[in-house]
């Protein structure tokens, strides 16, 4: 299934120009063409934090091979417990 020809995209626009109207082509255009920036930038973010993450969990692993002991878990405190108890009720 390849890439339509010169005639199927002459039908193609035809129908679309029939079905919305020839003025409300070029903002559909442009809203398309935003909507795949915003996507795309979106995508780059989320690579980037990726990216940023495993940076971020290789020098942990490396810090603690360095140390040689491994990070102590954060454990809350009793008065802790009893705020979020109070702040429950």
């Amino acid at each position: 299934m390849g890439l339509p020809g010169g005639w199927e995209l002459v039908l193609i626009v035809g129908v679309l120009v029939l079905l919305f109207g020839a003025s409300k082509l070029p903002q559909m255009a442009r809203s398309l063409g935003q909507s795949a920036r915003v996507f795309k930038a979106e995508a780059r973010g989320m690579k980037e934090d990726d990216a940023a993450a495993k940076r971020e969990k290789e020098s942990a692993e490396q810090q603690q091979l360095t140390t040689g002991e491994p990070s102590a878990p954060v454990t809350s405190t009793s008065a802790d417990e009893v705020q979020r108890k109070e702040s429950k009720n």
